[in-house]
């Protein structure tokens, strides 16, 4: 197992110890023109309440980083922290990565429902971001290896405002608040001047739908961004409004239906995310009732580009609101 932050320092004290017990005397050390001071001070620590309500103490910024959520790996990249292990590398960089891309050299520490704990330890990671369904055992399991700090990924409740909470709280660990700061005004840029672009082509007010969706043998199954998801708030901020008005989750917006519910929506602007298993395109193109819903007629069916992650952080968002 690689040592651990405490070992190291331990290691690096006695070293220095047994140095100065075989080191030149004052006189060789003035000669050499050695600074005898005391050096730099030791990082502060860094205490966070993380999204379970628990006080997270760190000895410094923290530098080597696990994200088990892509949301969480995003926020790093936006805030110039390359992460030294991500779960599902693959993943992100078909999902995830159109904003934010990773480095070549950031490990795959496993899957995102079940990190590889051996792969972690592999990282000597000094920071473990977890999600907040992450189960308590797997949260202790962690917490043996390296502080972790549980950072929420959605709340319909304010999606937005969460998402710029969970960037600041992760720059606050890594020493990157004014990375973050900068990162957020660009956000604000980017909303303002979409709102702008719309108003300017008359068509605030217009109607969207936003939808995901996949095959379960020859069925069709559609996931709907509705009121209180991350997608659905970026586009009304910018000026649309959200024609789906089925029931959601409470944490993440989203709800489902098939081909013949989009019937409610009438003539939207409809997005839709997808990855190579195109189910908008493939899956229903000899579907009739697709081919004659109002907004595929009007050819108001936009995909998203590849790697638009729709449950990521401000990195994701402006890169959604530009497709906008």
């Amino acid at each position: 197992m690689p040592i651990t932050r405490s070992r190291r320092l331990l290691g690096a004290l006695l070293a220095a110890a047994a140095l100065a017990a075989c080191g030149t005397s004052e006189d060789d050390s003035a000669a050499a023109g050695t600074d005898t001071g005391a050096g730099d001070a030791p990082a502060e620590e860094i205490t966070i309440t993380d999204s379970r309500g628990e006080e997270v103490v760190l000895d410094g910024p923290a530098e080597r980083v696990v994200a088990l959520e892509w949301m969480h790996a995003e926020n790093l990249v936006t805030l110039g922290v390359q992460p030294v292990g991500v779960a599902d590398v693959d993943g992100y960089g078909t999902w995830a990565g159109g904003a934010a891309p990773l480095g070549d050299d950031v490990a795959d520490v496993g899957t995102r429902a079940e990190p590889s704990v051996d792969a972690i330890i592999e990282t000597d990671p000094d920071l473990i971001l977890a999600e907040a369904d992450t189960s308590e055992d797997l949260l202790d399991q962690l917490g043996e290896l390296a502080p972790v700090l549980v950072v929420a990924g959605s709340d319909a409740s304010d999606n937005v405002g969460r998402m710029r909470a969970a960037l600041e709280t992760i720059a606050e660990a890594t020493g990157r608040e004014d990375e973050a700061v900068e990162v957020l005004d660009e956000l604000d840029t980017t909303i303002a001047e979409a709102e702008a672009a719309l108003t300017e082509a008359g068509v605030v007010g217009d109607g969207f739908a936003m939808a995901d969706g996949w095959m379960d043998g020859s069925t069709v199954s559609i996931r709907m961004f509705g009121e209180g998801s991350l997608m659905s708030e970026l586009a009304e901020a910018i000026g649309l409004e959200n024609r789906w008005t089925g029931e959601v989750d409470e944490v993440w917006g989203l709800g489902a239906t098939d081909v013949e519910g989009l019937t409610a929506l009438g003539d939207v602007h409809f997005f839709y995310s997808a990855s190579e298993d195109d189910v908008f395109a493939s899956g229903l193109a000899d579907n009739p009732v697709w081919a004659n819903l109002p907004f595929v007629a009007a050819g108001k069916v936009h995909k998203l580009e590849p790697g638009t992650w729709t449950f990521g952080g401000p990195a994701a968002a402006s890169f959604f609101v530009e497709q906008l």
